[in-house]
């Protein structure tokens, strides 16, 4: 298999985690989007949606969405669940992530990392600084009870929030506040097949 993607992104780095801790080999084609390497015919005609991450499945079919393709790749393993309640609370996490987490954390990142933080875009970067740490406070607090989001193992819906959250302070997120997240933060770093983030 083959991922198209961005080193810098936390959505391919989703992906490139789920694929270590699962021991399954990756091939890469890094993608410049700010290059415009996702509008070109070539790339529209593997992702009409013009996005990364994409990964090309052995059978020379693609599957977009981040989110889809860590649960692509953990089907039938210990990181995605199969009874009813615990593959659903992953889901719940995992479009926690989509909607109450990335918009806000990966944004302001994008905004301050990408671009720079340019003046024209100084409001916005400030605005997201309320929603993220929203977002910021729920997962707190479930990682207050327990030792990952779903319970007492890991699952792809930590690796799925793993991705942003652990560079939220490039989008100018002060984890200090979040003590319960550091610890999380630690527990899957220090997982025997962890691999960083290479931005």
């Amino acid at each position: 298999m083959k991922l198209w993607g961005d080193l810098k992104s936390g959505n391919c780095y989703k992906i490139q985690l789920t694929a270590a801790l699962l021991d399954i080999d990756l091939g890469w084609v890094d993608v410049d989007i700010m290059q415009g390497q996702t509008q070109t015919p070539e790339f529209l005609n593997m992702n009409p949606n013009g996005k990364i991450p994409l990964l090309q499945l052995k059978d020379g079919s693609y599957l977009s969405e981040s989110n889809a393709i860590v649960n692509y790749l953990a089907f039938g393993s210990s990181l995605l669940p199969d009874t009813r309640l615990a593959f659903s609370q992953v889901q719940q996490w995992q479009f926690f992530e989509q909607y109450s987490h990335e918009p806000y954390v990966a944004v302001a990142r994008f905004i301050n990392k990408y671009l720079g933080l340019p003046d024209d875009r100084l409001a916005e970067y400030q605005a997201k600084q309320t929603g993220g740490n929203k977002a910021l406070a729920v997962m707190e607090a479930q990682l207050s009870d327990t030792a990952y989001l779903t319970g007492d193992a890991i699952t792809v819906a930590d690796v799925c929030l793993y991705a942003y959250t652990h560079i939220a302070d490039e989008g100018g997120f002060d984890l200090d506040y979040f003590p319960a997240i550091q610890r999380w933060l630690l527990t899957i770093a220090a997982h025997p097949k962890f691999i960083p983030m290479q931005s």
